[in-house]
């Protein structure tokens, strides 16, 4: 079923730069002068490859799925096989190919949003799909709060008197007032779930100019803290002593890093309204190389521009008392900007979260069955108000990113993928014959997959032996 609004396959790119590059960018840079300049960038590189390919494991999953929906209502007799066209953009075309491209090709599309949740419950056994449910939605939960935790710090330090015990919320709002940091931090967060949770009732395709307006802004900002920075460094010398390896400092990299290429959960909404999918891949990987290059700039500057780097990288150009009136503009610009992609992620990601817990209580189509009130009301609250609630009570941002990246983060982002994957193939492979079509995954071999599982036990197990020894 084609989509009512759709967009081309730029703005679906924007859209997941906007995802991916949020408030784990601005975590990025104090965990990678902690954790060692050098092994931070191979470090980063890494992932960043690793993410790369289980995007596309989610992309061939989604694309599987489609299939399968259409092939089960086709045996129902909801729709006849000759009403099923092949698909024009279709590559890979051989002799092979043509003869076998009706029963291998021709089903594989990525029209219809298919969820995540909708995915592993085709695919998965009922144990497998109960797990995936509780690790996916337990990081959405986690991301929905850093946002709103993050949000709330940022204008607490904007609105309340300068300090450089940014992480001290006893101390004083203003002067001698009862007021504390923690007070205030309360109602930003409050005013946050206010003015931007409403979003969380309607569809992605309403933010499309809010998220052309945010990659604006970000361009503007990300090149004016590059420049800062390196004015720095010519300027003043090296002010920043990083390490080249520092292992204790390895949970914070890895949550940071982890959290700073997640998109994976909400790929199925972003995907679908896309018009012209062909090249999605290389378009993607396109993405990716933007995105890391972005990320060792910017962390590399900053880790010797800055002896001190905050854990929200922007609150290091909040402007002092003796600088100009343009710097200091400059300066506060820097500090809000990080508030744009917050407000134009979270409700992509409360979407996909709503999304999923539909799917976990109701099964495929019955959620039309009921009423407004569970449909537009009921899933979206549970989406926007335990996150909500859970930022009121905490603002340790740096603790929250390392336990949603380091563990739920590795399980959403590499092994979810690489499961859903594999038993995608398998299943499609028996029902379809030749397993060739335009949205298939560059990493087919096995190799692939057992290599991203490998990398995931490796990362939970070095992370809990590291916070073991340091906590």
């Amino acid at each position: 079923m084609p989509q009512e609004d759709q967009y081309s396959s730029w703005v679906g790119l924007i859209y997941v730069f906007n995802l991916i590059v949020g408030t784990g960018a601005l975590t990025l840079p104090a965990a990678f002068k902690d954790a060692g300049w050098l092994f931070s960038t191979i470090a980063l590189i890494v992932l960043c490859f690793v993410s790369f390919i289980t995007a596309t494991f989610v992309i061939e999953s989604i694309a599987c799925a489609n299939a399968t929906f259409l092939w089960n209502r086709i045996q129902g007799h909801k729709v006849d096989e000759s009403e099923v066209s092949l698909n024009s953009e279709a590559e890979d075309s051989t002799e092979e190919t043509a003869i076998l491209g009706n029963a291998s090709r021709r089903y594989y599309n990525l029209n219809r949003r298919v969820e995540l949740g909708e995915i592993a419950g085709l695919y998965l056994c009922k144990t497998g799909h109960l797990l995936f449910f509780i690790s996916l939605c337990i990081y959405l939960f986690g991301d929905l709060t850093i946002y709103i935790a993050a949000s709330g710090k940022i204008i607490v330090n904007l609105s309340c008197k300068p300090s450089n015990a940014t992480e001290n919320f006893t101390e004083s709002c203003w002067g001698e007032s009862e007021v504390t940091k923690m007070d205030m931090y309360r109602i930003y967060v409050a005013l946050f779930g206010c003015l931007i949770g409403p979003f969380t009732y309607f569809n992605v395709q309403k933010t499309k100019y809010l998220q052309m307006f945010t990659i604006s802004i970000r361009w503007i900002a990300f090149t004016i803290m590059l420049t800062l920075a390196s004015i720095r460094l010519l300027k003043y010398g090296q002010q920043g002593y990083p390490s080249l390896v520092n292992l204790a400092e390895v949970p914070a990299l890895a949550g940071s890093s982890i959290y700073s290429f997640m998109c994976h959960h909400s790929l199925p909404g972003l995907i679908a309204p896309i018009s012209n999918k062909s090249r999605l891949m290389r378009k993607f990987s396109m993405d990716f190389l933007l995105i890391c290059t972005f990320y060792l700039m910017l962390s590399l500057t900053g880790s010797f521009a800055f002896e001190n780097i905050d854990v929200l990288y922007s609150l290091n150009f909040m402007p002092t008392s003796d600088e100009g009136f343009f710097m200091k503009i400059i300066g506060n610009f820097l500090a809000v900007f990080p508030l744009f992609p917050m407000i134009t992620s979270f409700p992509i990601i409360a979407i996909t979260l709503q999304g999923n817990l539909k799917h976990l209580f109701f099964e495929p189509f019955t959620i039309e069955r009921h009423g407004f009130f569970v449909k537009r009301l009921l899933f979206p609250s549970l989406a926007v108000f335990p996150p909500l609630i859970t930022a009121l009570s905490t603002h340790n941002l740096k603790g929250l990113v390392e336990i949603t990246g380091s563990y739920f983060g590795v399980i959403v982002q590499y092994v979810i993928p690489a499961v859903l994957v594999w038993n995608a193939r398998q299943h499609c492979a028996r029902y379809f014959g030749y397993y060739v079509h335009q949205y298939k995954s560059p990493f087919r071999h096995f190799g692939w997959f057992l290599f991203v599982i490998v990398w995931s036990v490796i990362c939970i197990v070095f992370v809990t032996v590291d916070l073991i020894i340091n906590h």
